[in-house]
């Protein structure tokens, strides 16, 4: 079953154009990498498709249904949990506190503690924390904070861009651990990275965007063997 499907998105900013007719697909059950440069737009089609900008043309597909011009709100509930870089947290309020809020939805909040619990037990770390401010913790506390708070709205799909930015070796290994974690539990990873060799160990298939084109996709061990892939996303 197709998750997702991006069909000819163009999108801009002012008079600037970000996307030239991007399309994209993500299979039920599968992990997606979105590689690209720093500019190339990759956040720009996460925010298309979670409401946050609207494509001047094109169509977006949830489960066969489209959510072409909802709210993110609305795309949050309908199972789209959307990480944006640097996570985005309240910095003073507790680690608790950030979690409750991630039990947005109506339905997920009466179950909130449960859910909690179920994160406590995924990030055993915040736990030991939970009551402390999360502008003290360290940027991999923080960002498995991020990924928790997403997750407490129950998401049949998490949207993570740049998960290992800033991140100690260590914890890189320890944030893409999880999101293979998060596929074995049976939800679908659209994943925005520039640790393009890492991304696509765990990946079962991937995206190259450049300049707001689509230049490539294709399964990953075959664009690990692609020469261009080699010479310009992995230095070979």
């Amino acid at each position: 079953m197709t998750m997702l499907e991006a069909e000819k998105i163009n999108c801009y900013y002012g008079n600037v154009q970000a996307l030239w007719d991007v399309s994209l697909k993500v299979e039920q059950g599968e992990i997606v990498a979105l590689l690209g440069a720093n500019g190339a737009g990759k956040t720009t089609l996460l925010n298309a498709i979670t409401g946050l900008v609207k494509p001047a043309s094109g169509h977006i597909f949830f489960m066969g249904q489209s959510i072409d011009g909802i709210s993110p709100q609305n795309v949050m509930e309908k199972g789209i949990a959307y990480l944006p870089e640097g996570g985005r947290l309240f910095p003073d309020m507790s680690i608790r506190e950030n979690l409750e809020l991630g039990a947005y939805p109506m339905n997920m909040w009466k179950s909130r503690n449960a859910s909690i619990d179920r994160m406590f037990e995924m990030f055993p770390k915040l736990k030991e924390r939970q009551k402390q401010m999360a502008s003290t913790l360290s940027g991999g506390e923080k960002q498995m904070l991020a990924m928790a708070r997403g997750l407490m709205s129950n998401p049949k799909m998490c949207l993570f861009d740049e998960l290992s930015y800033g991140l100690a070796p260590i914890m890189v290994i320890e944030v893409f651990k999880i999101v293979k974690m998060l596929k074995e539990q049976g939800i679908t990873v659209l994943l925005v990275e520039q640790n393009v060799k890492q991304s696509m160990e765990i990946a079962d298939r991937a995206y190259v965007l450049e300049n707001g084109r689509m230049a490539l996709e294709g399964h990953c061990c075959d664009l690990l063997d692609n020469d261009y892939v080699k010479k310009a996303y992995l230095g070979l």
